[in-house]
């Protein structure tokens, strides 16, 4: 039988989503947990590999199992697994659902704090900078990136994806003057490796005068690198929902 699994984790102590010879990580940790409920390895699939320190409000996995699993599970596996992983749901899918290939989009969301927050400095970047921003250039350079379909300058180095093709249905900035937060929020039906980062990154420059909407759409036309490009810390970055059929 297959299960599909809706869980959140903080990555601030994994590398990651993906199991890694020698690092920990949320793969790993859910694979172990399983191991010893069921006493046999049971290998599970994600909807997508978050990067070391990425975040994960609403994530999907699936995995096979001969034994009839239930939402009375839910607690007893929470119980088992550590205090940064939570599931929420396990339901029976069709043999052939798969976590990653069925899902139709995947929406992030990045946060940045301007006041400096003790409870949860790995959870919000604090950047108090970029209340100096161009917020409208900003904007600009979100709405920009919705005329494209291919994101090569938003492709960290030494990835082996065959295309660099994503189609882009948000791309938003977002402010609460009360509370000083900033939010970034992008959707799509497929990310490069890296890409919401470098698309973070490259607005703020924007914002900041550090870089021109002209030189953004060069790069694009181009789908060449920009000659300033800055991934911004991983800890601000959600991965925030996921759709299927």
């Amino acid at each position: 039988m297959r299960f599909a699994v809706r869980l959140a984790y903080n990555g601030y102590n994994y590398s990651g989503w993906q199991s890694q010879d020698n690092a920990r990580t949320v793969q790993g940790e859910i694979e172990a947990i399983l191991f010893k409920k069921f006493r046999q390895k049971i290998s599970v699939l994600g909807c997508g590999r978050t990067d070391k320190g990425v975040h994960a409000s609403d994530f999907v996995m699936h995995f096979d199992c001969d034994e009839d699993i239930s939402d009375g599970f839910i607690y007893h596996f929470n119980k088992m697994l550590p205090k940064d992983i939570s599931f929420y749901s396990i339901n029976k899918v069709d043999k052939d659902f798969h976590a990653r290939f069925d899902a139709i989009s995947r929406s992030y969301v990045y946060k940045i704090n301007t006041i400096k927050n003790p409870f949860k400095p790995e959870l919000s970047y604090y950047f108090p900078m970029i209340e100096n921003v161009n917020f409208e250039a900003m904007q600009n350079a979100a709405n920009i990136l919705l005329k494209y379909e291919e994101f090569f300058p938003f492709c960290k180095t030494n990835t082996d994806v065959k295309t660099m093709i994503c189609h882009l249905s948000q791309s938003r900035w977002e402010k609460n003057k009360k509370t000083g937060e900033y939010f970034f929020h992008i959707t799509s039906n497929r990310f490069l490796r890296g890409m919401v980062r470098l698309i973070v990154g490259m607005t703020i420059n924007v914002g900041l005068g550090k870089m021109s909407l002209d030189e953004l759409e060069n790069a694009l036309k181009m789908q060449k690198r920009l000659e300033m490009d800055w991934s911004v810390p991983a800890h601000g970055l959600y991965l925030n929902k996921i759709i299927y059929p």
